[in-house]
């Protein structure tokens, strides 16, 4: 089962953070259809948020066909994204451990990681390169 967290910096809607997550967690093969998410109350007690926020998230998901509500038994993925291959996302979740293990070696922080990370990416989405 899926554990939420969120990053109240991030400027990212709590909502969304708990949408991104799941569908991260489906791409990555964590959540398959079948398995079942926490129930509204498990994530308000453990992350302190408002339950109409958990229910916005699982109603945005299940809009787009990636969980269903089965009243009295819980939320469960039922759908998939489209599929990458398990061993070139491993080998890149390699290749990206190594380089935070260098950058930490290095004395970055986790908000200079971070920054460097963000400015790539967006870089790189922006040259058309991605």
């Amino acid at each position: 089962m899926i554990e939420f967290h969120l990053d109240a910096a991030s400027g990212v809607a709590t909502y969304l953070q708990l949408v991104q997550q799941v569908r991260q967690a489906v791409r990555l093969g964590l959540l398959e259809p079948g398995d079942q998410l926490p129930t509204a109350q498990q994530v308000v007690t453990k992350l302190a948020i408002n339950p109409n926020t958990v229910l916005k998230a699982y109603r945005d998901l299940e809009r787009d066909g990636l969980v269903r509500a089965r009243p009295g038994l819980g939320t469960f993925v039922v759908g998939t994204l489209p599929d990458t291959d398990p061993r070139t996302q491993a080998r890149f979740l390699r290749s990206m451990t190594q380089w935070l293990a260098s950058a930490r070696a290095a004395g970055l922080g986790p908000d200079d990681i971070e920054a460097i990370y963000r400015t790539a990416f967006r870089n790189s989405f922006a040259e058309g390169v991605a």
